[in-house]
């Protein structure tokens, strides 16, 4: 088996970065500098025409899209049980990983790269006032499934196991602290936050990066 991960720091890749570090099987991380174009570069639009990241290549083909990553891996290494076995459960898994990703996700675009959707300075900025408050909601959402995991005793938000779930739950997070909302005002995610980034594989994925977990700065 060989793996390859493009990755950019801080970026949604972190997530299947965290669980090919979860494994312990061997891959191999690559570092694409978006704020330098390199996803841009004619080398990397050969593995990806889309220009974006992750993309996980298996052997000699390139894997797109978090959904389709996250199930591929878990099908390489089902004994890590990232997602439930199929039924109802591995069903709601995927149903929030489709939310953050098609929902959460752009949301956050917008307030971080407004100029993608407006051309004037003024739009952009009305954009951006606008998708925070959406964004706060949204992180809303994501602390009371965090209150509800705790509640019910879970040590994970998708199941029994570390996966892909409480990845991009750290991730969106984060970024929150990008449109100006403090981790503190959502504690539940922010305690399960700071548990997920001492988890050491998590933790080794963070170093990589070299991410700050809280960029929020007050105004």
């Amino acid at each position: 088996m060989s793996l390859k991960l493009y990755f950019a720091p801080g970026a949604c890749s972190f997530v299947p970065h965290t669980l090919l570090e979860a494994t312990g099987a061997p891959y191999e991380p690559t570092m694409v500098k978006i704020h330098k174009q390199e996803n841009e570069s004619e080398a990397f639009r050969a593995i990806n025409p889309r220009a974006q990241v992750p993309v996980l290549v298996d052997g000699d083909t390139p894997i797109t899209q978090i959904l389709a990553i996250v199930q591929h891996i878990d099908a390489l290494f089902p004994e890590q049980k990232f997602l439930p076995p199929p039924g109802i459960a591995r069903t709601k898994v995927l149903e929030t990983l489709a939310w953050m990703n098609n929902t959460a996700h752009p949301t956050f675009t917008h307030v971080f790269m407004p100029h993608k959707f407006a051309a004037t300075p003024e739009t952009q900025a009305e954009l951006k006032t606008f998708n925070a408050n959406v964004y706060r909601g949204l992180l809303g959402d994501l602390d009371a499934m965090a209150r509800k995991a705790a509640s019910e005793g879970r040590e994970w938000l998708g199941g029994a196991n570390f996966g892909p779930v409480d990845a991009y739950a750290l991730t969106l997070a984060r970024w929150g602290g990008f449109a100006g909302i403090d981790p503190a005002s959502n504690p539940a995610l922010w305690a399960h936050v700071q548990k997920v980034a001492a988890h050491p594989p998590v933790a080794r994925a963070i170093e990589r990066e070299r991410l700050q977990l809280n960029v929020y700065k007050p105004g």
